[in-house]
């Protein structure tokens, strides 16, 4: 899928050299990607109380974001068709640090919601553009990259809470923490200023796997809402979980957030070379598995300091694959052009769009047990649309 034109332009040293450091660029961008999705869980808290709302208010933060991510993904996948892919990135990242230094000093709800709301275009349109362009980069090839930048996104997200909880202890605010993760933006900003992007390939998607096939597209777009409700869900709700249940305080409740997005990045960097050994329906299988079982364990143990901790290591690590394994078995299909990754992340972000947001509307009415019950349906769904997957017929 890498256009041959490309590799025709430089010498084999050369081509190796850039390609290196176009795959560093989008790994500085999913690290700061990863950065600002841990961040508004651990904050949400502080965040009601700048904007003196309740929680099932403060919710509607999540919506905001998750409708920004689905505008960015359906109209960032166009741009990145149309113009340089790293001038495209670079001004989203600039505008991500921005708005990450003006939420904390936001103090209406309605106004922080068009913050995130913004913060949400850039968060959808930036992973367009590193799962696009990485493809473009690497062709066939892409599976063992594919994994490495979605470990970057899981290390971003391991630290981000880290960096909050940390700010919060010196400062007792959240102001400083959000002012370090836009500065933390500014590296992967300045990396792809100055490496050049790759070219799209063939308008239409007759690439070197054929054009897109609408079946798999709808699909796998399905399977995405529903696994990353799953994921923003868990990643989202387990620092008030755990402190609304009395299972841990405010800094452990933060590191048990840093646990799971920790157990996602380690799954990832095992992932690299597993991607070389098993079919991608194993991986895919496997993880699902291992989703449902470490959810199922805060279902039946719910008093259980142990069990939430298990728990959610497990469910981190059964996550850990499944989003680039899923958007590598459609880039060994078909040809993947910037629109199609987008409709991929439209149905991620209706995913994390609703999946919280219901959350956040029943977790004071019936208890906070209805955030575990909820996510778990979801993998249960998630599992019988990969089940119609595999038995699909999606080469035609």
């Amino acid at each position: 899928m890498t256009p041959e034109s490309a590799s025709f332009s430089f010498p084999p040293a050369e081509t190796r050299r850039r390609r290196l450091a176009q795959t560093a660029g989008y790994c500085l961008a999913f690290v700061a990607l990863g950065l600002f999705s841990a961040s508004l869980g651990p904050t949400l808290p502080g965040l009601a109380r700048h904007t003196q709302a309740r929680l099932n208010e403060i919710s509607y933060l999540f919506t905001a974001r998750a409708l920004g991510y689905l505008i960015g993904s359906f109209i960032g996948g166009r741009f990145y068709d149309r113009l340089k892919g790293h001038l495209v990135m670079a001004g989203v990242l600039a505008l991500m640090a921005v708005m990450m230094a003006l939420v904390p000093l936001v103090p209406l709800l309605a106004l922080l919601a068009v913050a995130l709301a913004l913060l949400g275009i850039g968060e959808g349109a930036l992973d367009v553009g590193g799962n696009t362009l990485i493809v473009w980069v690497h062709g066939e090839r892409v599976g063992p990259y594919m994994n490495a930048l979605h470990f970057c996104f899981g290390l971003g997200a391991f630290v981000s809470p880290i960096i909050i909880a940390q700010a919060v202890l010196f400062s007792g605010d959240i102001n400083w923490a959000y002012w370090a993760l836009a500065l933390l933006m500014l590296p992967a900003f300045l990396w792809l200023l100055r490496t050049p992007s790759p070219p799209s390939p063939a308008a239409g998607g007759n690439g070197a796997n054929g054009p897109a096939r609408p079946l798999l597209v709808v699909a796998i777009s399905l399977f995405l809402l529903l696994y990353v409700g799953a994921e923003s869900s868990f990643g989202g709700w387990v620092y008030t979980y755990a402190m609304t249940r009395g299972l841990g305080t405010a800094t452990s409740a933060a590191y048990l957030t840093s646990a799971f997005w920790g157990a996602l990045t380690l799954g990832r960097l095992l992932s690299i070379p597993l991607a070389a050994r098993f079919k991608l329906a194993t991986v895919l299988l496997a993880d699902l598995v291992g989703c449902l079982a470490g959810v199922a364990i805060l279902v039946v143990l719910p008093g259980s300091v142990v069990a939430l901790w298990v728990g959610a290591l497990l469910t981190g690590f059964g996550m850990s694959a499944i989003f680039p394994t899923a958007i590598a078995l459609a880039g060994s299909r078909m040809t993947l052009t910037g629109r199609v990754t987008g409709w991929f992340l439209v149905g991620a972000s209706v995913g994390s769009m609703t999946m919280p947001w219901l959350i956040g509307q029943l977790f004071e009415r019936i208890g906070p047990q209805v955030a575990m019950w909820l996510i778990l349906a979801d993998l249960i769904a998630a599992l019988g649309v990969f089940a119609v997957m595999m038995r699909g017929d999606f080469d035609r």
